[in-house]
């Protein structure tokens, strides 16, 4: 198994679990709701399920090879369709979750000394935010920029469309004399940015930012990739990126297992969404949330755990499931400082100034890309 950094290994099992007990305390996506105040339904959802599907074929072509492979599984960039984002919005305020705030509080605290990193890199620098979801992060990080060294222009990257049509609107509006341009686009794919602006022959710089330690969802060889490639969009500028540090497993697993069960919905959402996209059949009632933290992993692996004996069918195929057998939908590695600054090493980039909270429960990198 390769090792990258921090001992991260691949895929390991679930450890033993009641199904049953999970079948009974497991909150359905049929009991989720949308934020207060929004005034939707559920958005996704076909009004007319005996209507022929007209599937994304990146979407169909992905799951129906994760369903097909052992151990079964699907990448978390699914996760966010509009209910699936809105969904995590609500996991974020939850008092259990502690990456949001933690980060955010460091961001207000150092925010002023980020954008004093990034200011060094040149004048009119760009901002692209890899996943910017909501785009609540970066206006700290705008607000924190001296008067006439903000970002000539931002461009949040997000595979939610929807979400970050809304996003990007309405920062406009609070946010005038910043140019934004939203990229629909998966950044762990081939991804092409609008071309960086020229001012008398000279093309501007880029800076990467990437909250959220969304970087922990990949695997060790994901991350390393993503880095190399992000130290090649960013060349001659730099990335500012949250990292979830190693810390009690306690606090992990209340975390990812909330009293509310709304990170449970979130998880059930995505085979809500594999039956309105796909024309699945998952029953969700027949499926548990089921998340633990992996010590020699450093990781926390979320599943959906089979409640019973059951098949699905999707697009033409169908998938047995025993009682208790899993799909695997997320890993949220965790990282020491060391172990992360010489994985970006490795991938190209020169760590610079790290910005924690006092209990070192989570940290922000600045990591320099140095000019080809």
């Amino acid at each position: 198994m390769p090792k990258i950094s921090d001992g991260l290994l691949q895929h390991s099992a679930p450890a033993a679990v009641s199904v049953k007990t999970l079948a009974a305390t497991t909150v359905g996506v049929e009991d989720a709701t949308t934020p207060a105040g929004t005034g939707t339904s559920a958005p996704g959802r076909m009004s007319q399920p005996d209507a022929a599907f007209a599937p994304d074929g990146a979407f169909a072509a992905e799951v129906l090879a994760g369903l097909a492979a052992t151990p079964r599984h699907i990448a978390p960039k699914y996760f966010y369709d509009a209910r699936g984002s809105a969904l995590f919005d609500r996991i974020c305020a939850l008092p259990e979750y502690y990456p949001t705030r933690t980060e955010l509080g460091i961001l207000a605290q150092h925010g002023a000394a980020m954008a004093e990193q990034i200011a060094q890199v040149g004048p009119d620098v760009e901002l692209v935010e890899f996943g910017a979801g909501s785009m609540t992060k970066v206006r700290l990080l705008l607000d924190a920029f001296a008067s006439g060294s903000a970002p000539r222009r931002y461009l949040p990257v997000d595979i939610s469309t929807a979400h970050l049509t809304a996003a990007a609107q309405q920062l406009r509006a609070d946010y005038p004399g910043l140019e934004v341009e939203p990229v629909a686009a998966d950044y762990m794919a081939p991804l092409t940015l609008p071309p960086v602006w020229s001012k008398n022959g000279q093309n501007g710089r880029r800076v990467g930012f990437f909250p959220g330690s969304t970087i922990g969802n990949f695997s060790p060889i994901e991350a390393h990739a993503f880095l190399r490639h992000a130290a090649t969009w960013l060349n001659g500028g730099g990335l500012l990126v949250g990292v979830d540090l190693v810390k009690a497993p306690a606090i992990l697993h209340a975390a990812y297992n909330d009293a509310e069960g709304v990170t449970a919905q979130f998880n059930l959402n995505l085979l809500q969404r594999i039956n309105d996209e796909l024309g699945a059949n998952f029953d969700l009632t027949q499926f548990a949330h089921y998340a633990f933290y992996q010590p020699l992993l450093r990781r926390v692996e979320m599943h959906l755990l089979s409640c019973c004996a059951q098949t699905v069918e999707i697009a033409g195929h169908t998938f047995a499931f025993a009682e208790g057998d899993t799909l695997h939908t997320e890993n949220s590695c965790k990282f020491t400082v060391q172990g992360f600054q010489a994985m970006a090493a490795t991938a190209g980039f020169q760590p610079g100034p790290v910005w924690t909270d006092e209990a070192r429960l989570f940290s922000v990198h600045w990591l320099v890309a140095p000019e080809a």
